[in-house]
């Protein structure tokens, strides 16, 4: 866990220090680089839920209450109960009045009849096609099978926020849009070497397994005054592209490509170079045109992303 939360610190440009005393316990203090939101942040209604009926079942009255504030503020008319097999009778009781819920969100753990059957009774009233999603605080990797074979449509996890609450009741209200047709992914790029740049090992991993994957050779260098040495020591060409990490310990990513531009052979001098980093505001953007980098990746990595970037850039 402390591996995982250190490299997801790393990758959004934080840091992670902890103070320990033997017998009292240990402190571990994160730091983020945040912006602050000038404007209040705030969730438009989906027109194509306005006026619809949902039905919350959850045995914690507090849960129900605070999903249908939600919902209302989506635009919906939601109802609640603590029980499933209240959920059942409520369901069958708005079929048979032409007003059916067009949207039901079960708790997955109530104490007279859990989500699942709740799910199973509910699909044999109203059929396929209403969405019923199933909100759990726990994993659901271990029931998603019998879940959906139930009728179960989506899960959510506990506690629920207002955006997740709006992209998962989104998905089946979506008028479908035609999908573009995916461009392909070249396989080879014979002869084609990448410079990677990246002081974090997970990242460096997770890098060249899709540079390689996808045809082309690489070399990694550790921090930035690595890669302006492999850059300084190799002959001219050796390279055709560095992707460069911006935040590096001995020499950063900026700096590197400052001393790369400022070379007296100026086809090491051209070589293309590409921010990779987590610091994705358009200010990081700006500051990476402003040393002479030709294109800026936002860390995680985005495959689609990386590979059309080094399309436009390798010759």
């Amino acid at each position: 866990g402390m591996a995982i939360t250190k490299n997801i610190v790393d990758m959004m440009g934080g840091t992670i220090c902890v103070n320990s005393t033997e017998g009292k316990g240990s402190e571990f203090i994160v730091e983020l680089p945040c912006k602050i939101c000038v404007d209040a942040a705030g969730v438009e209604p989906l027109p194509e839920l306005n006026g619809l009926r949902a039905l919350v079942a959850d045995d914690d009255t507090d849960s129900c209450l605070s999903v249908c504030a939600m919902l209302r503020e989506i635009g919906m008319r939601p109802d609640w109960t603590n029980y499933g097999k209240e959920a059942v009778i409520r369901a069958k009781e708005a079929y048979e009045q032409a007003d059916a819920f067009s949207v039901y969100i079960i708790d997955w753990q109530m104490p007279d009849q859990n989500g699942i059957e709740t799910v199973r009774r509910i699909r044999k009233i109203i059929g396929e096609g209403t969405p019923i999603i199933i909100l759990t605080a726990y994993d659901w990797a271990d029931i998603e099978d019998e879940a959906r074979e139930a009728g179960v449509t989506d899960f959510s996890s506990k506690p629920l926020f207002l955006s997740e609450l709006r992209t998962v009741l989104a998905k089946p209200f979506r008028t479908p849009q035609a999908v573009p047709a995916e461009k392909p992914v070249p396989e080879d790029h014979p002869g084609k070497r990448i410079l990677l740049a990246e002081d974090n090992e997970l990242n460096r991993m997770i890098a060249i397994t899709i540079l390689q994957e996808s045809g082309y050779e690489v070399e990694v260098a550790i921090d930035g005054q690595e890669a302006v040495d492999k850059i300084k020591e190799a002959p001219a060409g050796t390279y055709n592209l560095i992707l460069m990490d911006v935040q590096m310990p001995h020499m950063d990513g900026y700096e590197a490509t400052r001393q790369i531009r400022a070379l007296q052979d100026t086809q090491k001098a051209g070589i293309p170079i590409v921010a990779v980093t987590a610091n994705a505001f358009e200010e990081d953007r700006s500051t990476a045109m402003e040393v002479g980098m030709n294109g800026h990746l936002a860390k995680p990595y985005d495959i689609p992303a990386i590979l059309e970037t080094l399309e436009r850039l390798i010759p």
